[in-house]
């Protein structure tokens, strides 16, 4: 069928807007900003396992059980990951979906880390909380947000549980070759599984509990699908948002790490966009200030401080192209509000395939990121490699 407006990848509606707000409060308030935060001895959680394939690549559709047959194929003689202790939507009282759920015949490319910023970071750790924090979520995604059911396929509570969020998922995780979309990265839900974590982590550590749980539930997750350590990333890599926040999303290289030496498959670092937001400063918010100037906001001062001119240029540039602002599925702090922020997608309509010296003030972008990283720059045309590189 045709998927509604619940689930499509490309739509920048409610389905796909997790800012929007609920018009009836949360038993418990959400929101999310995050890191991660434990130590590699969490790794014991996941059992070793050599990956034959990058993750990054779709299979060509065949019958359910012919690609089944051959992932257990391909899986087999390895060292298998532990499927962790997963409580299923029956088990912690989930409502029924409200339209069909939508299974797509390919593997997920990347598994994304969210936190759920509200309610905060409770003290309760029991297993009873951690059901009642994923029966309120999907109220607040069925009813506040339009959704067919929860918007993420996995919750982990602050306690270390781990419970399935929209229905089907654990059983198509189990299968290895398919992919429940969800609804909790804007369009990129096609290529995404999330995972929320329960907490606010914009300045705070995780519960051990809880980092021991998500490399176990990564872990495995990313055996099952073949997924490389480097496609373990957060929100913000595919939206310009804070999420998982910065305490979360600066320990996501400690993470792959972890995964990959469970596995025992290489980790890279991969090269992704940096966020910027209001209050910032420095040689980054002044090469932006230079590029924006060279998409036709040439009134904006270049003075390397991320201020109201400059986030109502990059929230224009956003408008003008159509990309809408992004927060987390589970937000429901409304004293946020990332209008204007800097990230991921918007630095590719800022960051032209053209020589340095081709533009004045590319070329001006290219030199403050140069000085102060000490990265060579290309002869021929820069590329998406050289800018995130320069601005790394």
């Amino acid at each position: 069928m045709a998927a509604n407006r619940n689930d499509r990848d490309h739509a920048h509606g409610p389905a796909e807007q997790p800012g929007a707000r609920s018009p009836r409060p949360l038993p418990s308030a959400f929101d999310r900003r995050a890191v991660l935060r434990g130590g590699l001895g969490a790794t014991a959680a996941v059992g070793a396992l050599a990956l034959g394939s990058t993750g990054t690549a779709h299979a060509t559709p065949t019958a359910y059980a012919d690609r089944l047959s051959s992932a257990t194929s391909a899986r087999r003689g390895a060292r298998a990951a532990a499927e962790p202790r997963i409580y299923t939507t029956a088990e912690w009282n989930a409502r029924p979906p409200s339209d069909d759920i939508v299974v797509l015949d390919r593997k997920p490319t990347y598994i994304v880390v969210h936190h759920t910023a509200e309610p905060g970071n409770s003290t309760d750790y029991s297993l009873a909380h951690a059901k009642q924090i994923c029966r309120d979520i999907q109220n607040f995604h069925m009813d506040g947000n339009g959704w067919s059911d929860t918007g993420q396929q996995f919750t982990n509570s602050r306690g270390g549980f781990v419970l399935e969020g929209r229905h089907k998922s654990l059983d198509v995780v189990r299968g290895g070759v398919q992919h429940v979309q969800g609804a909790n990265v804007g369009d990129h839900n096609s290529e995404v599984i999330g995972i929320e974590n329960e907490g606010l982590y914009t300045q705070v550590d995780v519960p051990a509990a809880l980092w021991t749980s998500l490399v176990g539930l990564v872990g495995w997750i990313a055996a099952q699908y073949g997924t490389a350590p480097a496609n373990i990333q957060g929100h913000r890599d595919f939206n310009s948002t804070e999420c998982p926040g910065d305490v979360l999303y600066g320990r996501l290289q400690e993470l792959r790490d972890a995964v990959g030496l469970a596995l025992g498959v290489p980790s890279a670092h991969p090269a992704l966009w940096p966020l910027l937001r209001p209050g910032d400063s420095g040689h980054r918010v002044r090469a932006a200030q230079h590029l924006l100037r060279a998409k036709g906001f040439e009134r904006l001062p270049v003075d390397g401080l991320f201020g109201p001119a400059t986030r109502r240029a990059v929230a224009t540039l956003a408008e003008r192209n159509g990309v809408k602002q992004h927060t987390c599925a589970a937000s429901h702090h409304r004293t946020a509000d990332e209008t204007g922020y800097l990230g991921s997608d918007i630095w590719p309509l800022l960051t032209p395939h053209v020589r340095a010296g081709d533009n004045g003030e590319v070329s001006k972008a290219v030199s403050t990121l140069k000085g102060a990283t000490r990265e060579g720059v290309p002869t021929d045309a820069l590329g998406e490699r050289d800018w995130k590189r320069l601005l790394a």
